[in-house]
């Protein structure tokens, strides 16, 4: 995403694949590490992500890699491209970073390279970034998203204490895309499978179906962004579950990719809190 205002560039790490692994037909499993990650630190959010670099013309850039300089002096069409991607796992003693990605063949950027990803190969990133981990004082807890927001969902479940009470709905393909996902107690998610449907058709009737418990809930809410509005309504207006119990985002959105919904997505944003919170005034 090109800079604007002044807006300084993310410095970037170099990290090397470690491990590749096939979680399921259409999710692939990274493992990073290396001497970029020596400073590096994931563990206060569950949400955590990653903005990852790549050459915009497949190749390399020349050593040492400097996103700020490369922006300087090259056109845009030679600026990396950013892909952003929410940390799995962080392994602060092994200093290991997991990354899943979802894989739809040759279409994208960061899908194939996960698909050919050898151990040695390098890879830049920026970040942290993050503001989400589940409330410990919250009565029950709400999870609910598609693939893109599975990674995110899988770190909250094994956040969440020992006796919480949760709701959990992870909308994918079909039976073949589930994982085995580790959470507390008798936490266990339900897998919505999408079969022909659209996306964020299964996980938006999943939730309207939910007979809501009493008291305090606090709710992580992301996947396609249609989805997300739609539910965001349901919500705060239905519910009246108030903003500050709620992360609700679109990570993604049908027929854009990460370019084009990072131009639109602050205008959707706007547009959707608006069209929220006017719906609840005339309530």
């Amino acid at each position: 995403m090109a800079e604007r205002g002044g807006r300084r560039s993310p410095r970037a790490r170099r990290a090397l694949v470690q491990r590749v692994e096939r979680l399921t037909p259409h999710m692939i499993r990274v493992v990073l590490g290396g001497d970029g990650l020596a400073d590096f630190d994931a563990d206060t959010y569950t949400d955590h992500y990653i903005k990852l670099l790549f050459p915009a013309d497949g190749g390399a850039y020349p050593e040492p890699f400097d996103v700020a300089r490369i922006r300087e002096e090259e056109p845009r069409a030679a600026w990396p491209i950013m892909r952003t991607y929410t940390v799995r796992h962080w392994d602060a003693q092994a200093r290991e970073l997991t990354v899943d990605f979802v894989h739809h063949g040759d279409k994208g950027v960061a899908g194939p390279w996960a698909a050919a990803a050898q151990p040695g190969d390098e890879l830049y990133f920026s970040g942290p970034g993050g503001a989400y981990a589940p409330d410990p004082a919250a009565d029950w807890h709400l999870l609910a998203g598609d693939e893109s927001a599975l990674p995110a969902i899988a770190a909250a479940l094994e956040r969440l204490p020992q006796d919480a009470r949760a709701h959990v709905f992870i909308e994918v393909a079909d039976p073949e895309e589930e994982q085995k996902l580790q959470s507390p107690g008798g936490v266990s998610p339900t897998w919505l499978h999408r079969g022909q449907e659209p996306y964020g058709v299964p996980l938006a009737r999943a939730v309207r179906d939910l007979d809501f418990p009493a008291g305090h809930v606090h709710a992580f809410v992301h996947g396609e962004a249609g989805c997300v509005r739609e539910l965001r309504r349901l919500l705060r207006n239905e519910r009246g579950i108030p903003l500050e119990q709620l992360s609700i985002s679109g990570y993604w959105r049908t027929g854009l990719n990460e370019d084009g919904w990072q131009s639109a997505k602050r205008e959707w944003n706007r547009a959707s809190e608006e069209e929220t919170e006017g719906a609840a005034q005339e309530g």
